[in-house]
């Protein structure tokens, strides 16, 4: 898609947030998406074939793999859909479960000076999901940050740089696992590339959502960078941009914390307590909300909010927060709420209160997302016809 835009066109982003296995809300909504645009252009359509740029953090990242990976014959290894299969399957073995596990695993590893999981797993079924595809191949522009340890700044792994740049066109299997690579939970990862001149060039990396836990604000900036997309000023002023950015869900209204408990907290406190990991969370919910807050103030400052949509839940609470509970009763419970979540009506973020209230007049989220599928459908068509 990228490729063949024009001036005349929408450019068409979705962005996917990090978040653990609550990769499966997202992957609930990008399932009832997917059907929308199969019910318009037919059952091979694939989210891949309408979006200019997606981008993805941690889990968030390899959603957006799952969706853009190409087979034999250059279209989509898999469907929307095996995203919640690939959750439910493989996520108790990712992140098995187990007394230890559950109770006391986070101070384990502290004082063994390990991470919580060997990801071992994790490693092993991404090099054989994707055997040796790289960033360059994917059927659609992709963003995907990570955090480079070694060099202390953000990595940002994209399809135009890998086509352009030897030294970023690292295989898929090694981005998904450098992105997901949550501190104290899984191991960092490293891995070469060489440049043009073949030159190694090393990364050193760890989870993406340090760096941008909510990307969307990444993959509009790679409209600008593209010199195959037009100017982001002009797609804002004439409301030529289409932005859907999918959370993975958070605990607002459960008031986690207090800073009672805070002031008393050491090291080991703000790593866990009673199960949650205060440090994290406060980090990857401050980083996502104010990237919605930032870019919803530009929607509405151009008057443009319609072409701007964010889905998020901010009413999860004990099990259903965690990155890593990945118990058949919880991971159930995740696709629940993704499914009532198509139910809720649209909202948005209040900019004051950083909470999500409905919106009068918009309808419920999975209507939002048909009328999303329409323009969609409606803008490859016209791409098709030029």
């Amino acid at each position: 898609m990228v490729s063949g835009i024009s001036q005349g066109e929408m450019v068409t982003v979705l962005s996917i947030d990090g978040g653990g296995i609550r990769g499966i809300i997202p992957g609930t909504l990008l399932a009832f998406l997917e059907s929308k645009l199969q019910e318009l252009d037919g059952a091979d359509a694939r989210i891949a074939d309408y979006f200019d740029i997606i981008a993805g953090t941690s889990t968030g990242g390899i959603v957006t793999t799952i969706l853009t990976a190409p087979n034999k014959d250059n279209r989509p290894l898999f469907c929307a859909k095996d995203v919640n299969a690939f959750y439910l399957e493989h996520t108790p073995k990712i992140f098995p479960q187990n007394n230890q596990t559950n109770i006391l695993s986070m101070i384990t590893s502290f004082l063994s000076g390990g991470p919580k999981y060997n990801g071992k797993y994790l490693r092993s079924l991404l090099k054989t999901m994707l055997g040796g595809l790289s960033l360059k191949q994917t059927l659609t522009n992709v963003v995907i940050p990570a955090f480079d340890i070694k060099r202390l700044q953000p990595v940002i792994f994209s399809t135009n740089d890998a086509k352009a740049n030897a030294a970023k066109d690292a295989q898929l299997s090694d981005v998904c696992i450098g992105t997901s690579a949550a501190p104290t939970f899984l191991p960092a990862h490293y891995f070469q590339t060489k440049d043009n001149e073949g030159k190694p060039h090393r990364f050193d990396l760890i989870d993406g959502a340090v760096a941008a836990n909510n990307p969307t604000m990444m993959a509009i900036s790679e409209i600008s960078r593209s010199k195959h997309l037009p100017d982001i000023a002009p797609i804002m002023n004439s409301k030529r941009m289409l932005v859907l950015s999918l959370g993975t869900g958070a605990a607002k209204n459960e008031e986690k914390y207090s800073a009672d408990q805070a002031s008393e907290w050491g090291l080991l406190g703000w790593l866990y307590d009673d199960g949650n990991t205060p440090i994290l969370d406060v980090y990857s919910d401050a980083n996502s909300d104010m990237v919605d807050i930032h870019v919803s103030s530009l929607f509405h400052s151009f008057n443009s909010h319609k072409n701007y949509l964010r889905i998020q839940d901010d009413t999860l609470t004990g099990d259903e927060v965690s990155v890593d509970m990945a118990t058949e009763k919880n991971l159930k419970r995740l696709v629940e709420i993704g499914e009532s979540l198509l139910k809720k009506p649209v909202s948005r973020v209040n900019l004051e209160t950083g909470k999500y209230e409905p919106i009068l007049g918009e309808g419920t989220n999975a209507e939002a997302l048909a009328r999303f599928a329409k323009l969609l459908s409606q803008e490859r068509k016209l791409r098709q016809q030029k």
